[in-house]
């Protein structure tokens, strides 16, 4: 350090101290207005892309809500259209159950029908086969009984006398 001190030449000193103030004016000249203008442009440039993210969340968040308000819609839509479609399954159903009421009423009136003919059909039939047998019974009978002439005498006049008396 005392070296430092004991050097010290002012000529030197004055030199470069009148190089440093041109360089200073110089700069102040020349540089100064560029390398603030270039600041100033970098500063307006950062302002811009701080304005522009701050819309471009500002966007998002619009269409975050839109998007949420149109699921809820597609939502709501989804939900009136599953109860659409159970109204329309359960009036189905309704209509299929009586439809198959009536047809299950149809059938067994066709069936009680039918049973009915057929018993009415047998009992005819029964009727038909017991007058038969009753007059294949009776012709037996009466080849019997009408078999002398006697006996056939008794019975003309006893159904004489009943036809009388009616």
């Amino acid at each position: 350090m005392d070296k430092l001190i004991n050097d010290f030449s002012f000529g030197l000193f004055f030199w470069q101290a009148l190089i440093l103030l041109i360089l200073i004016v110089l700069l102040v000249k020349f540089a100064w207005k560029p390398i603030m203008s270039a600041i100033t442009e970098r500063e307006e440039g950062i302002q811009k892309a701080l304005l522009a993210a701050e819309n471009a969340k500002k966007d998002m968040q619009n269409l975050q809500a839109d998007n949420e308000k149109l699921l809820a819609e597609a939502r709501a839509e989804r939900d009136n259209m599953l109860k659409e479609a159970r109204e329309m399954k359960d009036k189905m159903v309704a209509d299929a159950r009586a439809e198959a009421q009536v047809q299950g009423e149809k059938m067994i009136a066709q069936a009680k029908a039918t049973i009915d003919s057929e018993k009415n059909a047998a009992m005819a039939e029964l009727k038909s086969h017991v007058s038969t047998l009753s007059i294949e019974i009776a012709e037996k009978l009466l080849k019997e009984e009408l078999a002398n002439k006697e006996a056939q005498s008794k019975l003309v006049e006893k159904m004489l006398g009943d036809a009388k008396l009616n």
